[in-house]
Formats: C-alpha cells, structure tokens, sequence
C-alpha cells in the first residue's frame, strides 16, 4: 500500500521514523533477526529452563518486561516500545491536525 493512502505511513514519514520501525507494520527480516538475538543473548543464554513450560514463561516475562518497557530502542528514538506506543497517540493526532490543516 502506498504511503499517500496508509496513515500509519504517512504519519511516519512526517515524524522522521524509519521504515523498520512502524509501529503496525511487520517487521522486516533484519528486525526478527535482532529479536531473536536479543531473545537469545539477553534471556535464553543466561537461563536455565527445566522444562519448556519455563521456557515459554520466561521468554514472554522477558519480552513483556524487558523488552518492551526497559530496552530502548535506536530504531524508536531511543524509547522503549512501551514510551513509542504511549506516544503514539498523541504524536499522530498532531500528524494529521496537520495534514488537514496544510
């Protein structure tokens, strides 16, 4: 879809962010390949798991915790995703104010 016709985009070009940080866009390979390694270097690496069960609680601890509202992120302004989404809201409505009034 092109940037003129997607919000999100658009709201994002406006705002100077990267193509790999759209918030509502799928991330591209490069960004599953930083997760993953973040994943294993940051939590996998320096656990131990008895049983998958642990495993898959501790890893979504992680992301839930760490990642989201502690790691901050070159590709957000050096926010955590948890502060982007948080201003999110408020930065698009000034996005569109104004686009509509240009």
């Amino acid at each position: 879809m092109l940037a003129e016709t997607h919000p999100v985009k658009m709201a994002c070009e406006v705002l100077g962010v990267a193509r790999s940080s759209y918030y509502y866009q799928a991330a591209a390979p490069s960004d599953e390949s930083r997760l993953k390694r973040a994943i294993k270097e940051e939590e996998v690496d320096l656990s131990e798991y008895l049983v998958y069960h642990d495993a898959y609680h501790q890893i979504g601890r992680f992301l839930d915790d760490v990642y989201m509202h502690k790691r901050i992120h070159s590709s957000l302004g050096y926010l955590t995703p948890a502060e982007f989404e948080a201003q999110w809201p408020q930065q698009s409505i000034l996005v569109l104010d104004f686009e509509l009034n240009a």
